[in-house]
Order: C-alpha cells, then structure tokens, then sequence
C-alpha cells in the first residue's frame, strides 16, 4: 500500500514537471511541495497578484519563476528584488528608475525594475520593509496608475505581474501601521503558503545531494557522498528558514 502511494506520488510530480517545465532549481518529492506546485499550475494561468508567505530560505523565489515560466507571460522579462537590501532611498531608485541629477551620483537616466520588467513578472521579496512613501507609490503602479521616475515629471504606465512574497507577519504591521492595508489587501488575492524544509523531511536529501552535485561540477572536486553521521545529524535539524 505504501509502495503504490510512492508511486501515485512520483507519477504526479512527474505530471506536474511536465505541465509546468521542469526547473533544475526545484527540487522536491514531498507531499506539501506538490501541492504547490498544484497551486502555481492554477494561478499561472491568470494575471493575478500572488502574495508568497514562507520563512526565508523557504523556496520562494523558486515557486515565483515557476509561476513566471507556467504563465502566458513566459516570454517576457522576470525581475527579482529583495527590499530589505537597500535603504528606502535606494530601493526607490531601483524600482521606479531615476533621472539624470535626481541625486548625488546619479549621473546617468536608469529605469526601474518596474520599467525592466514591462510585459513580464517582477518578484519583490521581503516587501514588508518598504517604507510608507514607497508603498504608495508600489500601491499606484498595482491600481494601474501612472508613476514617475525619482527626479522625473513623465507619467510612465507598465503592464507587469507582481508577484510579493513575504517573511513578514503582514497583519501585524497593518495593526502596527507600519503597512498600508489597502496595499496589503491589493497584494492578498492569491496567497500561497511555502513549508519550511522541516515540514518536508523527505525533501532534505533530496537538496542535500543536489547541492553537492552542484559543488562538484562548479569546483571539480569534493565528496562522493554523505556520511550516516552526517545524514542522521540533517534528518534531525530543526532548519530554520
């Protein structure tokens, strides 16, 4: 009986793989990463806006290219950024773009994320550090509504889907108010869930084998294998993010 789970198991990953693309970068055999990928092969489909929760480290940039490659978007640019990785002045630069003398050093016109990644996806990760004044200008662009360059005066339109994913306990900033909630019930219409790897314990040989298949090819050596020390010492940690 639990051979023919196995199986039915298998032969839905192998389904899904072949609906979705395979992607080297997922790796996964368990029961909660299949239903994901069930979930991307729905909402790929469509144009809505897909809020990602997962600790970090969970996979979800995985499953936002994913919806990219699966969606009639394909085609088009995907554009990850992570908001917590510069300040709420920079960030700003990096998705809207600036012009000429916006700024000290900005010595050249740049386009935004947002403009790179027209008729595309962009995936912003770790959205809950935006600042207030950048969430409102995030929240025009989703509304349809024109935005400007920093510095800039020209009403640019873009025809993107986001894609936002989260570590964050974004209700709680809604009640902190450090979170807009228009903007946060603009982003919630599809939310999809990542397990953490510890969810998912039969996933973690699985990524511990790829990634040193990975090592090797990149370096030209390394082990062949793992020791049963080192095996039983992954099955028992508790991986957090």
């Amino acid at each position: 009986m639990l051979e023919n789970r196995l199986h039915h198991s298998k032969s839905r990953i192998q389904e899904l793989e072949q609906q979705l693309g395979h992607s080297d970068q997922w790796v996964s055999a368990s029961s909660g990463m299949t239903r994901v990928r069930e979930q991307v092969l729905k909402v790929a489909s469509t144009n809505a806006t897909v809020l990602l929760r997962g600790e970090s480290g969970s996979g979800k940039e995985v499953v936002a290219r994913a919806i990219h490659d699966a969606s009639q978007r394909s085609t088009g640019p995907f554009v990850a950024m992570n908001c917590a990785a510069l300040t709420p002045t920079l960030l700003e630069s990096e998705l809207f773009g600036h012009e000429k003398g916006a700024f000290t050093g900005a010595t050249d016109r740049k386009a935004g994320k947002f403009e790179q990644a027209n008729g595309g996806t962009i995936m912003l990760d770790e959205l809950g550090e935006m600042s207030i004044e950048i969430q409102s200008k995030f929240l025009r662009i989703l509304e349809g509504k024109p935005f400007e360059r920093v510095g800039g005066s020209k009403p640019i339109v873009v025809d993107v889907r986001v894609i936002a994913a989260t570590n964050k306990d974004l209700e709680q900033a809604v009640k902190d108010g450090v979170f807009r909630s228009d903007l946060y019930f603009r982003l919630r219409v599809i939310e999809l869930r990542i397990p953490p790897l510890r969810e998912r314990p039969e996933d973690i040989m699985l990524l511990a084998n790829h990634f040193l298949q990975q090592f090797q090819q990149r370096s030209g050596y390394g082990p062949k294998g793992f020791s049963s020390r080192a095996i039983d010492a992954m099955k028992k940690y508790h991986w957090p993010g």
